[in-house]
């Protein structure tokens, strides 16, 4: 009977359950965060830097994955030295608005150092990868125009002036947190901020040679198309990763970011299909990105139903926001940075505070809250962040182009930023 029993305990140890610690931690969830950083730093490196690679002319392709890989590594070691800080520690007086200094160079991010159910070193480079693709995204609003040193200045400017508080008011306790706003995974943090922006960035530098009257077509769309699949599966940590646990709200958060980034991209193209003849595959890949932009605030949140909803709407209301933009407005945003990740941002934002009810299917609105109630607070949100964003965005711009020229030369820019800024081509054929 000892033996038999023996026997049993031996099975238990090794069978696969979740261990806890005593001080906290939770072994599945903590692989689930490890393995969203990797996802979500794999949605920048190599799949946004792809993604728009083939977006732009054979002559800036490099330019782009240049400045999407220097973003990459600038945005780290300011991370470290106190962005982390900055957004998630306790602000003290001035908590409303942005947090403290207490955590610089990471001091407080120890091997025991515990938040939550994982570790704080999992959690800070999880939340870094969110600050890594930010910025990136906004190249694409000024692509194949600005000057790669005046890119970086204005990229660092912009997340310590931009990102940090705004990270900070929506989750790092600060008053948008406070008031109730409901944005899981970044549709106010990344998508609002970086689409207002690349429209600033765009109106600031003015439209590219040739703007609507030269063609001026992706120069590699199997590379587009390859970084927009790597941009789906990695939109996987970037949502579902966000409950920062390996539970029932991370595979809702899966599931629905799927079913909106499906339906936004085939309703995308049938759109496109109805409006210009053909179905693109630049259009099916732009319907996707629109679907997971818009999706994103609401992903833990909300039911299979409405991310049905919710991808539909992106594919009609991007995509009209994209034609509007650019044929109507005459606005040059590159790589449609604003109607895609701006709109789709807004919308996923007001979205969420509507589907979040549980008569939606949603996981219910919090004590005192009713849907009218929630709403005000999503459009205090949006109105706050792309205010803030806009406006601070235009100073960042004019102050460094006191000190640098923030744009090339007409001959510059028909030579090429990759020749012009790192003296390399793309392809040597």
């Amino acid at each position: 009977m000892k033996i038999y029993n023996s026997l049993i305990l031996a099975l238990l140890c090794l069978s696969p359950v979740h261990v806890f610690a005593a001080d906290g931690l939770d072994s599945g969830d903590t692989a689930w965060i490890l393995t969203s950083t990797a996802l979500v730093l794999f949605m920048t490196l190599p799949g946004l830097a792809l993604f728009y690679g083939g977006l732009v002319r054979a002559k800036n392709v490099l330019s782009v994955l240049m400045q999407c890989f220097a973003i990459t590594c600038m945005v780290t070691i300011l991370w470290v030295i106190g962005g982390y800080s900055l957004a998630f520690s306790d602000g003290g007086s001035m908590n409303d608005w942005i947090g403290g200094t207490s955590n610089f160079f990471l001091a407080n991010v120890t091997r025991d150092a515990v938040n939550g159910t994982i570790p704080d070193s999992v959690f800070s480079i999880f939340q870094m990868t969110f600050a890594i693709i930010t910025p990136a995204l906004i190249v694409g609003g000024f692509a194949e125009r600005m000057r790669f040193s005046a890119m970086l200045v204005f990229s660092m400017l912009w997340f310590l002036l931009v990102y940090l508080p705004i990270c900070h008011w929506v989750w790092g306790g600060g008053w948008l947190s406070q008031m109730g706003l409901l944005d899981f995974a970044g549709g106010t943090v990344v998508h609002i901020t970086a689409g207002v922006g690349a429209i600033v960035a765009a109106l600031v530098l003015g439209n590219r040679k040739g703007f609507l009257t030269v063609h001026m077509t992706p120069h590699n769309m199997t590379m587009t198309v390859t970084g927009a699949g790597m941009l789906w599966v990695g939109w996987f940590g970037f949502n579902a990763g966000s409950a920062v646990a390996a539970n029932g709200d991370a595979g809702m958060a899966m599931l629905v970011t799927h079913i909106s980034a499906a339906t936004g991209a085939f309703t995308w193209m049938l759109v496109e299909w109805l409006k210009f003849g053909k179905p693109s595959a630049l259009g099916i890949a732009t319907g996707m990105v629109a679907g997971l932009g818009t999706i994103t605030p609401a992903s833990g949140f909300v039911g299979p139903m409405a991310a049905l909803f919710i991808g539909f709407s992106a594919g009609i209301i991007c995509f009209t926001a994209t034609v509007f933009i650019k044929q109507r407005l005459r606005i040059d945003d590159s790589l449609d940075v604003f109607p895609v990740h701006g709109i789709g941002g807004m919308l996923g934002t007001l979205f969420a505070g509507v589907f979040v009810a549980s008569q939606f299917g949603g996981a219910g609105l919090a004590e005192g809250m009713t849907i009218g109630s929630q709403l005000m607070v999503q459009v205090t949100g949006i109105v706050a962040t792309a205010a803030w964003t806009g406006v601070v965005t235009y100073l960042i711009l004019k102050l460094v182009g006191l000190f640098i020229t923030l744009r090339v030369n007409d001959e510059e820019e028909t030579q090429g930023l990759d020749i012009v800024s790192h003296e390399e081509v793309g392809y040597n054929l």
